[in-house]
Formats: C-alpha cells, sequence, structure tokens
C-alpha cells in the first residue's frame, strides 16, 4: 500500500487563526483539492490526520466538522479520485490526550486501521506539531508552505524534513 498522510487546515483547506468554524469558511487552497484526486488516481490511499480543538472550545460541532469533510470527499470524488480515512482530535490543547498533535496517536491510529507500518510514510503538515509527530512514528516529515508552512519554516526544521510549495508540488513528487 502506497499510504500518504495529510494534515488538513493550512495544507488542503485555507487555515484561520480565529478557526474554521463553517461550511462556508472551509475553503479549499489552489491545485490541493486535485493533487489528492490525481494521488488517489495513482494509486496512493489518502488520510487525513487533524486537530480540531475548536470542538472542544465550542466554535463549532461535529456535525459541522463532518459536513466538511464530507465536502472535501465530494470535490474529490468529482475529481475521479478518493478520501481515505479521515481521524481528528476533537481536543483541546489542554486535555492531555493521546491524540493531538505533536503526539502522534493519529498516525498510529491510520495506521491501525490500514494495518501499515508508519516508518517511511511521508506526513504532510505546515506546522512544528505536524513534524514533531512524523518523527515520532518514524514517518518521513514533510513541510508545505501554505497555511503556517512559512512561519514554521522560518523557525527552522529537521534537516531530514522534505520541503514543497504546496500539496500540488508534492503530488508531482510522488507521482
Amino acid at each position: 500500500m502506497k499510504l500518504l498522510i495529510l494534515d488538513r487546515d493550512g495544507v488542503i483547506n485555507h487555515d484561520s487563526d480565529a478557526y474554521i468554524k463553517s461550511l462556508e469558511e472551509w475553503i479549499p487552497i489552489a491545485g490541493s483539492v486535485e493533487a489528492i484526486a490525481q494521488l488517489s488516481k495513482a494509486g496512493w490511499t489518502v488520510a487525513v490526520a487533524t486537530n480540531q480543538s475548536g470542538i472542544a472550545r465550542g466554535y463549532y460541532s461535529l456535525e459541522t466538522l463532518e459536513a466538511m469533510h464530507a465536502r472535501l470527499r465530494a470535490l474529490v470524488a468529482a475529481q475521479g479520485g478518493e478520501v481515505g480515512h479521515i481521524v481528528y482530535c476533537p481536543h483541546g490543547p489542554d486535555e492531555g490526550c493521546a491524540c493531538r498533535k505533536p503526539k502522534p496517536g493519529m498516525l498510529r491510529a491510520i495506521a491501525e486501521h490500514y494495518q501499515a507500518e508508519l516508518a517511511g510514510v511521508w506526513f504532510v503538515g505546515d506546522s512544528k506539531g505536524d513534524l514533531e509527530a512524523a518523527l515520532a512514528v518514524g514517518a518521513q516529515p514533510v513541510l508545505v508552505k501554505t497555511g503556517k508552512g512559512e512561519k514554521t519554516l522560518d523557525k527552522g526544521v529537521s534537516q531530514d524534513t522534505l520541503i514543497f510549495d504546496d500539496l500540488a508540488a508534492v503530488a508531482r513528487a510522488l507521482i
């Protein structure tokens, strides 16, 4: 299995410091939906691991989150592709859960779902927490410059981090 794991906000869709709280605010980054569809059609299983503390904070409901993911799946399907397993952490940063990135719980859940090893699997993110989660399980950290990616890069990343402009560039490299 060719498994690729993506963060959501800042990688697939535009991010906001005020959180993505509604379906109207969930806006794909140019080329990201097409990139996921191309990867899927090329035999990649594309999974998503996303922190969603806005649920714990009461900014939006689980139903709203599910509607965003349904929109993502529909947009990718319209391009002939498929989105794999989506896992999210609904907890706040102070709840001490095992799933919130930089902890690797969501990556392990995806690996368990697919009965796959994480060693060498690319995990594409835009934040330090994404990169740390990848490193914690032996996955390949991949940084995109979209979302918080430029700021993350300015603060320095580990030397084994792969860096791309956006998800479309990641797709071109893998395909």
